[in-house]
C-alpha cells in the first residue's frame, strides 16, 4: 500500500512491516474492533481497515492524524481518528485487537521530547517510557479473547514487556523477530550504547520483535 510521506511524521519502516505481518497472522475479521495506538501515518491502521476491521487510530500529533486521514482518503478507507495521549481518548472502549508501534529507542535523556520528529522514537534511557505505559493500560481495553500486538527493539528489553503483560493478566510471548541494520538514529547513538553496555563494541544491528498478549476468553 503506497502512503503519502509527510515531513515530521514517522514513515513506515521495518518495524511497521513486521507489525503488519503479525497482524495478518491474526486474520482480523470483518467488523472486528481494532485500536492502533500511535498510528503515525496510519500504515498499520489502514492494513487493518483494508481487511474489514473497524479501526480507531490514536496519536498525540495533529500532523500524524492529518497524514493518516489523507492516506485513508487516498485509499478509500475509513478510520476513526482520535487525538490524545495513548489510551486516554478510548479509556471506556473495548477492542478485539490492539496494535502499537510506539517510541522505543533508548535515548541519552530521561524524558520524552515534547515536540519534533524525535518524539516518534525517543523513549528515555531504557526505551521503555511508552512501552511500560502501554503494558499497564492497554490490557484493560481488550475484550475477552482479545489480542495485543506490540513491536519494539530488543534494546528495550522484550522480557520486561512480556513480564508486564503477564502481570496484567495476559498470556504473552514473542511471536515474530527480525534483524536489521541500525538506522540513522541508532547509528548516531552507537557509541553511547556501547558505553552503557547496551550493545557490544562494533555492533551495528538490532533485533525487532513483536510481543503478542492475549486476554483469556
Amino acid at each position: 500500500m503506497m502512503l503519502s510521506r509527510v515531513p515530521g511524521v514517522y514513515p513506515a519502516q521495518g518495524d511497521t512491516a513486521l507489525l503488519i505481518e503479525a497482524l495478518w497472522q491474526e486474520r482480523p475479521r470483518r467488523g472486528s474492533r481494532l485500536l492502533d495506538l500511535g498510528t503515525g501515518n496510519g500504515a498499520v491502521a489502514l492494513a487493518a481497515a483494508a481487511a474489514g476491521a473497524e479501526v480507531t487510530a490514536v496519536d498525540v500529533s495533529r500532523l500524524a492524524l492529518a497524514t493518516a486521514w489523507l492516506n485513508a482518503r487516498l485509499h478509500h478507507l475509513t478510520l476513526g481518528l482520535r487525538r490524545g495521549d495513548l489510551t486516554a481518548p478510548v479509556a471506556h472502549s473495548r477492542f478485539d485487537l490492539i496494535v502499537s508501534n510506539p517510541p522505543y529507542v533508548p535515548a541519552p535523556h530521561p524524558t520524552a521530547p515534547r515536540r519534533g520528529l524525535a518524539r516518534a522514537w525517543d523513549a528515555g534511557f531504557d526505551g521503555r517510557l511508552l512501552l511500560d505505559r502501554i503494558c499497564r493500560d492497554a490490557p484493560g481495553l481488550l475484550a475477552p479473547g482479545g489480542v495485543l500486538l506490540l513491536v519494539q527493539s530488543a534494546l528495550a528489553d522484550p522480557r520486561a514487556t512480556i513480564a508486564a503483560l503477564r502481570r496484567a493478566g495476559l498470556r504473552a510471548d514473542v511471536v515474530a523477530a527480525r534483524r536489521q541494520p541500525f538506522g540513522p538514529v541508532l547509528t548516531a547513538r552507537a557509541r553511547w550504547l556501547e558505553q552503557r553496555g547496551a550493545i557490544a563494541a562494533g555492533r551495528r544491528e538490532e533485533t525487532l520483535v513483536v510481543v503478542r498478549g492475549v486476554r483469556p476468553a
